[in-house]
């Protein structure tokens, strides 16, 4: 078995181990062994500003750099200034926006509603904005009367209109009626359908506004009366028809009821099914009335004995109080009787008595 044998070549000149550490040792990291040398370099490069001085045999990077520190350094500002920055501008916001938000409780006119329609009014712990489409019919002090008309376009169903008119007319009528030179606000509010008679709201988050004529959806009609209790405020809701009425209404009525689930259920027979159940509850429930009924009659019939065994007793103590009030009676006459009987006999004379002796 031949024996493998590993040559090694030096080059020549070469350092070994020993002299590089040696060598190393006495150099700086300008590369000159002389002190003299190296402190003129050191001035050069102070003066140049040529090249940085690095220690090669030093325990951090060679090179200088600090590209990690210098990133997390700036992620950390730049996050720091965002948030205040988002901080101060929400906080800056709020106090413009109060600012510069028109009260109507001070002034009550064309300017100051279309301002208030335009930028919102306070109302609860913010701020309610109206439709970006709105008309004023009237806006003054001396006829103490506010009328506004707006066009809806941002609502889907007739019970979202409906619900967000009425936050929207409450807050600009109450805005309007603390103002003591008012007293009715008249807050219309119009709404575009298609052909089918749904409404048609904006798209593209409310870029792109609907097309069509608008049609009247309801009114709210605000008033204020001052009486000796205080003041009150009114408000009255107009201009609703009846197929409005019933979309509302079955907007609001739950389909969950026994006859749909049935219905959904069972398929053609679902009606009969659900009138067989209804009636079934209906006699459930009238069985359940005829209980308390027979209750209510049986307590009657109680009450109404108990109440015949107290007259009867009262009208045996009055009859007993009657008789020991004749007993009474006939014993104080028979008393007297005797009385007067011994009072007689005390009063004869003494010939009547020898008389009756004889």
């Amino acid at each position: 078995m031949a024996k493998s044998v590993e040559v090694t070549r030096t080059t020549r000149g070469a350092l070994s181990g020993d002299e590089a550490e040696e060598l190393f040792s006495v150099v700086d990291e300008t590369g000159h062994t002389n002190e003299e040398t190296a402190r003129k370099q050191h001035s050069r490069r102070k003066e140049k500003g040529q090249s940085v001085e690095v220690d090669p045999l030093a325990g951090e990077d060679p090179s200088g750099a600090n590209t990690d520190q210098l990133i997390t350094r700036s992620a950390i500002a730049f996050v720091s200034v965002f948030l205040v920055a988002v901080v101060l501008l929400q906080v800056g916001w709020g106090y413009v926006r109060r600012v510069t938000t028109t009260t109507l409780a001070e002034d009550a006119s064309m300017r100051s509603v279309v301002s208030a329609l335009n930028m919102g009014v306070e109302w609860g712990g913010g701020f309610t904005q109206f439709p970006a489409e709105f008309a004023v019919q009237e806006a003054d002090e001396h006829t103490h009367r506010i009328e506004v008309t707006v066009t809806d376009s941002s609502s889907s169903s007739e019970l979202e209109a409906f619900a967000t008119a009425q936050v929207q007319a409450s807050a600009l009528s109450v805005n309007a009626l603390l103002n003591p030179n008012i007293d009715t606000v008249v807050y219309h509010v119009r709404v575009r359908r298609d052909e089918n008679g749904h409404l048609i709201n904006s798209s593209f988050f409310g870029f792109i506004m609907p097309t069509g004529a608008a049609s009247p959806f309801m009114s709210f009609v605000w008033t204020k009366t001052t009486a000796e209790d205080g003041v009150r405020f009114n408000c009255s809701i107009t201009g609703m028809d009846s197929a409005t009425q019933e979309r509302l209404h079955d907007t609001i009525t739950s389909k969950s009821t026994p006859a749909t689930i049935i219905s959904y259920v069972v398929g053609d027979n679902g009606a009969t099914v659900a009138r067989n159940v209804l009636a079934a509850a209906d006699d459930t429930q009238s069985m359940g009335e005829s209980a308390l009924a027979m209750a209510e009659a049986a307590r009657i019939a109680e009450a109404e004995r108990a109440e015949q065994e107290a007259e009867e007793a009262a009208r045996q103590a009055e009859e007993a109080a009657r008789e020991a009030e004749e007993a009474s009676r006939e014993a104080e006459d028979a008393a007297i009787a005797e009385a007067a009987n011994i009072v007689e006999s005390a009063t004869v004379e003494p010939g009547e008595e020898a008389a009756n002796q004889e």
